[in-house]
C-alpha cells in the first residue's frame, strides 16, 4: 500500500440515466481528464425545489490528479443536463502504488 500526498482524487458526480452516465464517462476518459470512471446504480435523496425528493440515479466515479479538477469539474458543467450537477472530490489517502502510477501515467497528457 502506498500514501498519497493529495495528488489524486476520486471525482464524483451523477446522472438521471445510465446511457447517459455512461456516456459522460466515456467523454471525461476519452479526454483524458481521468484515468477510469465507474458507473454504478444509486438511490438520492435531497431536498429541491422546496420538498425532499427521492430518485434513481447513476454515479460515475472518476480517479484523475488534482491538478486536472479545475477542467474536469468545468467540462462536466458544460455537458451536464442538471441545473445544479453534483461534482464533489475526494482525495486518495492511499492505494496500491501500482494502480496510483497508472492513474498518474493515464492523465500525465494534461
Amino acid at each position: 500500500m502506498a500514501t498519497n500526498s493529495g495528488e489524486l482524487l476520486v471525482v464524483t458526480t451523477t446522472h438521471d440515466e445510465e446511457a447517459k452516465a455512461r456516456a459522460l464517462a466515456a467523454d471525461v476518459v476519452g479526454a483524458r481528464l481521468a484515468a477510469c470512471a465507474q458507473v454504478y446504480p444509486i438511490r438520492s435523496v435531497y431536498w429541491w425545489d422546496g420538498e425532499v425528493q427521492d430518485a434513481a440515479e447513476w454515479r460515475i466515479d472518476l480517479k484523475t490528479r488534482a491538478e486536472l479538477a479545475p477542467e474536469l469539474v468545468e467540462f462536466i458543467g458544460e455537458r451536464h443536463e442538471y441545473d445544479t450537477p453534483e461534482v464533489v472530490a475526494v482525495p486518495v489517502v492511499a492505494g496500491s502504488a501500482a494502480y496510483l502510477e497508472w492513474v498518474r501515467t493515464e492523465t500525465a497528457g494534461r
